[in-house]
């Protein structure tokens, strides 16, 4: 029998009742970030980020990529609350300081000078986790890539999250089964694994990310078979066997400190550096290889979709409305005092979204 509708009114009553079962459903976290978020109340916030982070870059021109790496392992530890700039402080054991982070992630300094700069304008106004988010646009675009409208709004957690910074980061040293995983866990798919991996198209990587796959590659007493030859001699000049492993090269061979699709034409040529990235590519089989071969042949496409992992990997459970605090410390909550962090920005592995190494 066909199914008639009695009237436009119950349409209208119908889909406006849909969409208050679809909202409650899927919670307003982060429908309540939005792009308009400090346009009252602090609405130089981007301009003061981006100033910051262009003075940083003319002493280092890698901190870009090291600032969106915050994000990145910011998001997956806890979602976009800003945990990892916590310090250890009474009973917050920092996320610097697992095995992905420490001497590894780097840039709380400019972090630091960009909060501060925020303070003087606009003085308990905007979060540290939405510093990280503005940081990576503005990285991003002075480097040559994509602009975007960061959705704003997040709140700083009020504590820090050891056990998930171990177990929940990306390392360069997995299989992509386990990496995907691990997005799929935050609520990311294998699109978002590709373009955010895609950010390894600037930055740098010291030896002891990829120094596995130099000479004795998963036991076999080989180099990775998937390494390109000239690439591999290279890199073992740069890191001799059995060496300190803090020897650092660039993560994309060709366009180095450039944020466009170079990263994805050298998967395609074997010059990816770290394992997690060549594996996108030289898996057979994988989703990844198809997206990865799209992407190198289209850079808009991949500076589209790079857009809008940043957006679904920046709504990964923020803080919202009265959840959490505004720092005034990106280093500690408030109220607490911090010990300082000047000696975190000397050392680093690797710059990008993925962990130890960037992933």
């Amino acid at each position: 029998m066909a199914v008639t509708r009695s009237s436009s009114t119950c349409d209208g009553f119908f889909n406006i009742s849909l969409l208050i079962i679809v909202s409650l459903l899927f919670g307003t976290s982060s429908a309540q970030l939005n792009a308009t978020f400090y346009s009252g109340t602090c609405p130089n916030a981007s301009a003061i980020v981006r100033s910051t982070i262009q003075q940083a870059l003319q002493s280092d021109p890698r901190i870009g990529a090291s600032l969106i790496r915050l994000h990145f392992h910011d998001c997956f530890v806890n979602g976009c609350d800003g945990s990892l700039l916590l310090d250890d402080a009474g009973s917050i054991q920092s996320e610097k300081n697992a095995p992905p982070n420490a001497n590894s992630t780097r840039g709380f300094n400019v972090v630091d000078n960009i909060k501060t700069a925020l303070e003087n304008a606009c003085p308990g106004i905007v979060s540290c986790s939405d510093v990280l988010a503005l940081a990576s646009e503005a990285s991003v675009s002075l480097a040559g890539g994509p602009s975007w409208s960061v959705l704003l709004g997040r709140r700083d957690g009020l504590n820090a999250n050891l056990t998930g910074a171990n177990s929940s980061l990306p390392s360069p040293f997995e299989g992509l089964n386990n990496i995907t995983s691990k997005f799929v866990a935050v609520g990311l798919n294998t699109t978002d694994v590709v373009a955010l991996s895609g950010a390894h198209t600037f930055g740098r990587a010291k030896c002891v990310t990829f120094n596995n796959r130099l000479f004795n590659f998963s036991g076999t007493g080989n180099p990775d078979p998937t390494l390109n030859s000239t690439l591999l001699s290279s890199l073992q000049q740069i890191c001799p066997h059995n060496g300190s492993g803090s020897g650092i090269t660039n993560l994309d061979l060709t366009t180095p400190d450039a944020f466009d699709n170079s990263y994805f034409t050298n998967l395609q040529s074997n010059n990816g550096l770290l394992q997690s990235d060549q594996e996108l590519f030289s898996n057979t089989g994988s989703d990844t290889v198809a997206i990865v071969n799209s992407f190198a042949s289209n850079q808009t496409l991949f500076f589209e979709a790079f857009v809008q992992s940043m957006i679904n990997m920046g709504n990964i459970s923020p803080l919202t409305g009265s959840s959490g605090e505004i720092r005034q410390d990106c280093k500690a909550v408030n109220g607490q005092s911090s010990p300082s962090t000047e000696a975190e920005d000397i050392q680093l592995q690797s710059d990008g979204p993925v962990s130890v190494a960037d992933m």
